[in-house]
């Protein structure tokens, strides 16, 4: 067995906090910001216990006070939250691998929007060395843009007709399939038909379980006299392929106004589209600059009972995440769990949720639901180590709507079943 090492200063150290210690100095290296220690003999740093554990000292007395690891230090939580923020965007959930990372994405986007400036930038007349010639310029663009917007007005009316008729014609009226208890309430059949399970955290039948899953009752207990559900938005700055830039109404918030449409027109829910943007500048820390907001909206509304996170995927360029529901085409929709626990650290205490069962029971029912009415609608659940602010309401979803291949009308119109699911599982009979 190997010795405990006696510091200077009188601190032991145990040979058993080499793994702590390893995981501590690549945080270091990855996070070196947030890696900074409290002055005195009573902290060590990390060239400290390195050099320690290089350099073993025998230890002289047999007795010693125990020395505590801080296993929940500041920077592992500053790193959790970074890592929450950055990497539910960037995966691809068909092969759970990291397909861009936030910095690769942003400077994608950056690229795109400045090539895209360019051209339209190309062939203008440089600035004119007569008035008439700026005047004429002036009309011209003002005509321009008053041609520009009677045309946006009138595909916009073109697109409402189409969205009204497209309500009708991609509901489904019955099951296409069927799914039987005792095949859901295997195991194994559930993760490898229903799930995702992302290799940085682990999930058992105790927490998956059919019977459990579908025994929760999920209908709303109050009437839309008052809100009911919640749809917001951590990451607000997410566009589709023919996104415009600056549109909101072309992002996934125009998604969300969508959706509040059909929810609150259609079935005659009470809904708020919460549309603060927490992404802005700083999306390492959207989650953690989104909980003080949603808690806000849901401390002014407490009625509120469902909370919808709605985002859109990042996947690899080639991917196209796009299905047929009667005909029409439409992005394809993921829902996304987090269980506030990695493999390497096990439970995170400081990422608590106590709604993990309800948030699962929730995301799982409106799986079926897609299974059963809208066979190809939905990707698998994608489950995955942290927590994604899922802990403020027990009827929590982060949906994620297509990916940044698909086009704005395809995000637009999975809205129609989508809101079909929340009303039958809201609404259920039982």
């Amino acid at each position: 067995m190997a010795a405990a090492v006696i510091l200077s200063g009188g601190v032991r150290l145990e040979p058993g906090e080499l793994g702590f210690l390893l995981q501590e100095e690549i945080m270091g290296f990855f996070l070196p910001q947030a890696c900074g220690q409290a002055q005195g003999t009573a902290e060590l740093t990390i060239a400290d216990r390195l050099l320690a554990h290089f350099f073993l000292l025998p230890e002289e007395s047999g007795v010693s006070a125990d020395y505590q690891t801080q296993v929940e230090s500041d920077w592992s939580y500053e790193a959790i939250l970074a890592r929450e923020a950055a990497d539910e965007n960037y995966v691809d959930a068909a092969t759970g691998e990291v397909i861009m990372t936030q910095e690769a994405a942003e400077q994608s986007s950056t690229s795109m929007r400045e090539g895209e400036t360019k051209e339209q930038t190309q062939g203008t007349v440089p600035e004119a060395a007569e008035g008439q010639q700026a005047e004429a310029q002036t009309a011209q663009a003002e005509a321009q843009m008053e041609q520009q917007a009677e045309t946006q007005a009138a595909q916009a009316a073109q697109t409402q007709t189409a969205q009204a008729a497209q309500i009708q014609t991609a509901l489904a009226t019955e099951k296409v399939v069927v799914y039987p208890r005792e095949k859901l309430n295997d195991f194994d059949y559930l993760i490898q038909n229903f799930y995702q399970v992302d290799s940085t955290t682990t999930i058992n039948s105790s927490q998956l379980n059919a019977d459990a899953l579908l025994g929760k009752d999920l209908r709303l207990s109050h009437d839309a006299s008052t809100p009911q559900i919640l749809i917001y938005h951590t990451h607000s700055q997410e566009g589709y392929a023919d996104s415009v830039p600056g549109d909101a109404s072309t992002s996934v918030v125009g998604v969300g106004d969508y959706l509040t449409k059909l929810l609150t027109e259609q079935y005659g829910f009470n809904v708020i589209h919460h549309k603060g943007e927490y992404d802005v500048g700083d999306r390492d820390h959207a989650y953690s600059k989104a909980g003080p907001g949603l808690e806000a909206v849901l401390a002014e509304n407490p009625g509120v009972e469902v909370v919808i996170d709605l985002h859109r995927d990042g996947v690899a360029e080639s991917t196209r995440l796009v299905t047929q529901v009667n005909g029409i085409q439409m992005a394809q929709v993921m829902f996304f769990n987090g269980l506030s626990r990695t493999t390497a650290m096990g439970d995170i205490d400081y990422l608590y949720n106590p709604y993990i069962a309800d948030n699962l029971a929730i995301s799982f029912q409106m799986q079926l639901k897609a299974a059963e009415y809208y066979p190809g609608f939905t990707r698998r659940i994608y489950l995955k180590g942290y927590r994604y602010n899922m802990h403020y309401c027990p009827k929590t979803l982060l949906i994620e709507v297509g990916a940044q291949t698909n086009t704005v009308s395809e995000a637009m119109n999975a809205m129609v079943p989508l809101a079909d699911l929340l009303n039958k599982v809201l609404t259920a009979q039982r």
